[in-house]
């Protein structure tokens, strides 16, 4: 366990699927490294729309959520025309940040493509740091049982 404790057992987990476009390999035609961040993004956004927290949610009620840490480890590569799944899953904490954690399979065989995780915090949308929850989001880890 990295960062902070845990606070319940329960795990929100998303999984989305996504298809390599040719734009996103490099000249020796495997996935460029960069394009990952964009599918755990995409798998962040999927998992806000599945669980209730979305970025409007956060922007609507003050808050943005910037990634201030990011840790990857990269397994195999990749290429066009293949299929990824990327789960994934909310890792619970005590304090007012948002703790992601990934893993990027080939949809083929299911083999572990990447892992990796995310850490972002709260800021209002003037720019300050949120130390403590915002309601909204004690409320959403209040429905979810954290």
């Amino acid at each position: 366990m990295t960062q902070s404790s845990i606070i319940s057992s329960q795990k929100l987990t998303n999984k989305t699927e996504v298809k390599i476009r040719f734009c996103e390999v490099d000249s020796i035609k495997v996935v460029w490294h960069g394009n990952y961040v964009k599918y755990m993004e995409d798998g962040r956004e999927n998992f806000g729309e599945e669980f209730g927290l979305e970025y409007l949610t956060m922007f609507n009620n003050g808050f943005t959520a910037p990634v201030v840490d990011m840790k990857l480890q990269f397994k195999q590569s990749i290429s066009v025309g293949e299929s990824i799944i990327v789960e994934t899953t909310y890792r619970p904490c005590r304090s007012a940040k948002l703790i992601f954690d990934y893993i990027i399979y080939k949809k083929s065989d299911m083999s572990v493509v990447l892992t990796a995780e995310t850490t972002q915090v709260f800021m209002s949308v003037n720019g300050e740091l949120q130390v403590t929850n915002p309601e909204f989001f004690q409320k959403w880890k209040e429905k979810w049982g954290y």
